[in-house]
């Protein structure tokens, strides 16, 4: 019962293969190219190191978001595409969520953060059950600072994960009850999601690929500056 889980939400780019106990293989790579140029490459690698053909696959594992808005349409592009050609079904994983898994430690929060643009964070809080996470804080869109302020205010320790805690360590250094995850242990994996995705594939907790859709929480910057753009040239039309 093997899964192919990937995760393109940022710069890094993952492809694993998994079953309900055992990290079969897994392929990350952390540099700035595009994810459409890498992907299929991985999952072909990952196959390979694995000694299995496509046609071994009983599911596809995807982080559905928040995350690169680029990066989340070439994801899920491709795990429809193999859904299709294979007849397997998809189950999504948020972002956030899958990088809790870097710390399944009891007693500690996870803070999972990814850049939104202009020093803001996609942003949730977890905490490990003994069995999976629990989500202490829904997703949302916080300025970086005044995460950093809500969890240097709770009552366990703190640890930060993902791209913007990484650009932003100088300040979690500076902050009381907040750590920086170790750097093999921040960014985003595709085991991680494998991992939290297995839950939901032994439940058949299958995704409708017909109607699905990235999780973005907030418009790209494309949309906000069209739709002003727009709006201006309205107004320009009625004046």
């Amino acid at each position: 019962m093997p899964i192919l889980a990937i995760d393109t939400s940022t710069m890094v780019s993952g492809a694993a293969i998994a079953t309900k106990d055992r990290l079969i293989a897994e392929v990350t790579m952390q540099l700035k190219l595009p994810q459409s140029q890498v992907l299929l490459g991985h999952i072909e690698d990952v196959l390979k190191i694995a000694h299995m053909d496509k046609k071994d696959l009983d599911g596809i594992a995807i982080s559905i978001g928040p995350g690169s808005f680029t990066g989340l349409r070439i994801g899920l592009a491709s795990a429809k595409m193999l859904s299709y050609a294979l007849d397997i079904p998809v189950l999504t994983v948020s972002s956030l969520e899958a990088m809790a898994y870097h710390y399944p430690v009891p007693n500690i929060y996870i803070a999972s953060v990814l850049d939104a643009q202009k020093n803001n964070a996609y942003f949730s809080l977890y905490e490990y059950n003994g069995k999976n996470f629990d989500e202490k804080k829904s997703i949302c869109v916080m300025a970086f600072d005044e995460v950093i302020d809500f969890c240097s205010k709770l009552d366990k320790p703190v640890i930060f994960v993902g791209d913007i805690a990484q650009k932003k360590a100088d300040m979690i250094a500076e902050a009381p009850n907040v750590s920086l995850g170790m750097p093999h242990l921040c960014m985003p994996r595709a085991a991680n999601v494998a991992m939290a995705a297995m839950p939901k594939f032994l439940n058949g907790e299958f995704a409708n690929i017909m109607n699905l859709e990235p999780v973005y929480i907030r418009r790209s910057e494309a949309e906000v500056l069209w739709e002003k753009r727009h709006s201006q040239d309205k107004t320009g039309e009625n004046a």
